[in-house]
């Protein structure tokens, strides 16, 4: 089925991100964390990029694997980073091959240790967007910034760069980690206001090892509330208690965005059926069939 089809409906979705392993040593372990989240039976999963060479192909066989096995709707993601046009067309008919009809396309972030230059084929999103709604029949989802993305030069300058690229076709955006919803709610009244109208799906994270914060404030820009501060200095040392704190403050989120009408909300819970599993539950009158 197609995303789009599942975010006409008028109903409360929540979704469950998971990664596919980097090296082929670990593949089975990474695959059956991924299909113990699949058995929780979420609205939909989505599936992120292998990081280049043989591991690309994991992307593609762990959606197959849950949408087989489970009968739920997958996104793959896909990412023109190192990619030649060559590289995508094998992604995309490898997916049709597996009967998976949605995409997420995604610039992709230069690698450290990448020799020459990354984008070839593909430099924007907004090109890999269009290459992929000219190559099939794809639901196609986009990435979105509420703080802006890092290498943008202001606000205003990524939405102009957001609106090209759902002008190119995204069906649908998500958003990048936040972790104070009125950032969400001022950006969909900017982007809104420039005419973009495409659902954007609030992405959650939850914080579950102090660690993660050091990681989404550095690699994603992303502003940390006093509120949470508070939170993992006073848990951060108890590995239980952050992950306890963490999955509340995510469901806390995720209760408020409900409350405000918004009926689509995705969740990085990477491979941690635990914590997939303990926001679920914290949902289960909120949130049924």
């Amino acid at each position: 089925m197609k995303l789009s089809q599942i975010l006409g409906k008028d109903k409360i979705t929540l979704s469950f991100e998971v990664f596919p392993p980097k090296t082929e040593a670990n593949y089975e372990a990474v695959k059956k964390a991924a299909l113990d989240v699949a058995a929780l039976n979420p609205s939909y999963m989505s599936v992120t990029y292998g990081a280049g060479g043989s591991t690309r192909a994991n992307t593609v066989q762990i959606a197959s694997a849950i949408q087989q096995q489970y009968g739920i709707t997958v996104i793959s993601h896909l990412t023109c980073v190192g990619a030649t046009k060559e590289d995508i067309d094998h992604t995309l008919d490898s997916m049709k091959e597996a009967g998976i009809e949605n995409v997420l396309a995604l610039r992709g972030d230069r690698p450290k240790d990448f020799e020459g230059e990354p984008f070839t084929d593909f430099h924007y999103a907004s090109e890999l967007v269009e290459h992929i709604k000219a190559r099939g029949d794809f639901c196609v989802g986009g990435a979105c910034y509420p703080e802006g993305h890092v290498d943008a030069h202001n606000k205003k300058e990524d939405i102009t760069y957001l609106k090209k690229k759902v002008d190119a076709g995204c069906d649908y955006l998500t958003t990048q980690m936040f972790f104070d919803n009125n950032i969400y709610y001022n950006f969909l009244y900017r982007v809104r206001e420039k005419g973009i109208t495409v659902p954007i799906i609030p992405g959650i994270m939850p914080i579950t090892r102090a660690s993660q914060v050091k990681t989404a404030c550095t690699l994603a820009g992303t502003n940390m509330p006093e509120r949470f501060r508070n939170l993992v200095d006073c848990f951060g040392d108890n590995p239980k208690a952050m992950q306890q704190a963490g999955i509340a403050y995510a469901t806390d989120q995720i209760i408020d965005l409900i409350a405000n009408g918004i009926h689509n909300i995705h969740v990085y819970s990477m491979n941690k059926p635990e914590v997939a599993e303990g926001i679920q539950k914290n949902l289960s009158e909120i949130i049924h069939d």
